[in-house]
């Protein structure tokens, strides 16, 4: 497969980014607004086979393919597993081609100053070599920035770029998402600070070093205008937040160039109960939706 064609795409394909990454304590959430309650698994291997179930449902569904979708973010459990006979990273590629995507982060420390950033990743060498080998083409970390504070806003992307060039370094293509709680009571100036701080970071890489963003959609449209022209940059992309994917759609379609990586909005209206035909013509409005607010 190749890296060259994949990041193409990235680049310069319509669509939006699928986040079929929730894992750990997210999961059985996930689970439950899909339809499946904790009876239905003993153990946690269980509860990931049921997960992988409705991830095969979504991507092997007619209407999830690569001419709406660039790519999708998994995590480690679902990149180990098999999608109709192949690993599932091959099979989002050279079935659907649909760029794989690794969820790299072990989740979030206690807020120090306003935010959360990342626990350490001792073994990410290690999980970034074996992703090389599985075929995935970039990775996703996640930190959370809850108030307007200078020194948290700072840390959380130092920490973010730190990592994104070790990820660099690997040969794959980071996501860097410093998310913006929305409901951070000074929002608008939190976007500001973190603006700041990304294009000083940004300005700093070399030539060859290419990230991709995932933001918060911003309280000032086209506030990262700059971010998206920025020659380092192959994408930025959008999380929905906890918006509903009409208001997260609405949000999106005014901030031109950005385009949506939606997880929850996505899988919003699925249920394990549905026929394939109404789990087949739920998923398809819904990536229709998120799609079109993506091409503005």
């Amino acid at each position: 497969m190749s890296n060259a064609e994949q990041l193409q795409k990235i680049k310069t394909a319509p669509g939006f980014i699928a986040a079929l990454d929730q894992s750990g304590g997210s999961t059985p959430k996930a689970l439950g607004l899909y339809g499946v309650t904790p009876d239905a698994w003993s153990n946690d291997e269980e509860m990931f086979d049921v997960v992988h179930a409705m991830r095969t449902r979504i991507m092997t569904s007619p209407s999830f393919g690569g001419d709406r979708i660039l790519g999708a973010i998994l995590f480690e459990n679902t990149m180990d597993r098999e999608v109709e006979g192949q690993s599932t990273a091959s099979y989002l590629w050279n079935v659907k081609q649909v760029v794989p995507f690794l969820k790299v982060d072990k989740g979030l420390a206690d807020v120090v100053d306003g935010a959360q950033v990342m626990k350490p990743m001792p073994d990410l060498d290690a999980l970034l070599a074996k992703a090389v080998a599985a075929g995935i083409f970039g990775t996703k970390m996640r930190s959370v920035i809850k108030e307007a504070n200078a020194a948290g806003v700072k840390a959380v992307v130092a920490q973010q770029f730190d990592i994104g060039r070790q990820i660099v370094a690997a040969g794959l293509v980071p996501i860097i998402e410093p998310e913006v709680d929305i409901h951070c009571p000074d929002k608008a100036a939190a976007e500001d600070m973190l603006l700041a701080e990304i294009m000083g970071q940004l300005n700093s890489l070399n030539a060859d070093e290419i990230v991709m963003l995932k933001l918060t959609l911003p309280e000032k449209d086209g506030l990262y205008a700059d971010c998206i022209a920025h020659p380092n940059v192959a994408r930025v992309v959008a999380l929905s937040g906890g918006y509903s994917r009409d208001e997260a759609n609405d949000r999106l379609s005014r901030q031109h160039g950005m385009v949506a990586s939606f997880s929850r909005a996505l899988s919003e209206g699925l249920s394990a109960q549905q026929s394939d035909e109404e789990f087949d013509a739920t998923l398809d409005a819904s990536i229709g939706s998120i799609a079109a607010a993506s091409a503005t």
